[in-house]
């Protein structure tokens, strides 16, 4: 019971994707309409920034600086004027679904998978990929292990986002990749990005990762191993929204649309449960996304099923916990104004 309509959402999902979510654009657009989505509410609560906790780490790296977006709490920072009706385009009476889990479901893992390496420099552990949109991803070398998990496998590893994110400990470098495959002789994919997690370096503006918003996966997923192991999820979480607005606010650097309305949602808008919501009967598990989410919050980062949570699989989750998530739903959340993150992220640049 605890999964019982994921193969329903998740094919929903793939159908939606395939209408919008891999658009390329490369333009230095969004932030001025976007501006307009998420002006801030005049009834602002207190956003004085208190210190901020260490950030998630993986294997002795941090997931990016403790003033990374993805890492810095939102629970006090104002709403946006227009939060009502943004919510209600992204679904209001919808109901929270944690896309991850334990196990398998139609033949594929429950989540996005990740891999941890260490290369130790040696370049017999990376290889070449070519690109579809070679223009928007960075080149590589890449490491990609001979049997690397991909998103959908083991059924369903040819078809669908086919994202692979990879993790190499040696140099705290993170690369993930969006439609990878095998092509007779070498790695082809859609794009890929590169990251250093020890830094807060966003990608150039207008261009995309290997997510629709241009933001990295890895830091927006709900993993178990050092993070939820904890007792305590200290991070944003990544979620997809139906329809988009040809925007993107910080820190996405990417849109995936060709639709213009202040009532939609930008990349990158971040939204948060409301401090009010009780969350006190939810099970252990789903009460630990569930505060995160009032904590840190969601961070759109792609087009797809409304309310889809997103994390990564471990047999350590409870599907039927997680399924109480469902419990939520759209309009127990609001949309939030983080122009001030950008200051703490880039030092005021």
């Amino acid at each position: 019971m605890g999964i019982q309509s994921w193969q329903r959402r998740r094919r929903f999902s793939a159908g939606v994707r395939s209408l919008g979510r891999r658009r390329r654009f490369r333009v230095v657009v969004g932030a001025l309409s976007a501006l307009s989505v998420l002006a801030c509410s005049t009834a602002a609560s207190d956003a004085t920034p208190g210190p901020l906790p260490p950030p998630p780490k993986i294997g002795g790296c941090p997931i990016f600086p403790s003033t990374n977006a993805w890492n810095q709490p939102v629970n006090r920072l104002p709403v946006a004027r227009n939060s009502h009706a943004v919510i209600d385009s992204i679904g209001g009476t919808t109901s929270i679904f944690a896309s991850f889990g334990s196990g398998t479901y139609d033949g594929s893992l429950v989540g996005l998978p990740y891999v941890v390496m260490r290369t130790r420099g040696k370049k017999s552990m990376f290889s070449s990929v070519t690109f579809d949109y070679a223009s928007s991803s960075d080149r590589g070398p890449y490491p990609i292990p001979a049997h690397i998990p991909i998103e959908g496998a083991p059924d369903h590893a040819n078809s669908g986002d086919r994202h692979a994110i990879i993790v190499d400990l040696s140099t705290c470098r993170l690369y993930e990749l969006y439609k990878l495959r095998w092509a007779s002789t070498h790695w082809a994919a859609g794009s890929g990005a590169i990251w250093s997690l020890r830094s807060n370096a966003l990608r150039p503006e207008g261009l995309t990762s290997a997510d629709a918003a241009g933001l990295p996966i890895l830091p927006g997923l709900a993993r178990w191993a050092g993070d939820a192991s904890t007792g305590v999820i200290r991070h944003a979480l990544r979620f997809s929204a139906p329809h988009t607005d040809r925007s993107y606010v910080f820190p996405a650097r990417h849109l995936a649309s060709n639709d213009r309305s202040a009532n939609l949602p930008p990349m990158g808008t971040r939204v948060r449960l409301k401090a009010s919501v009780d969350i006190s009967h939810l099970p252990p598990q789903a009460r630990m996304v569930a505060e995160a989410m009032k904590t840190y919050g969601l961070v759109l980062a792609d087009n797809g099923n409304p309310w889809h949570v997103f994390g990564a699989p471990s047999s350590h989750w409870s599907n039927d916990q997680l399924k109480a998530l469902g419990t939520l739903h759209g309009s127990d959340f609001e949309v939030v104004d983080t122009s001030s993150l950008r200051a703490q992220m880039t030092g005021g640049n």
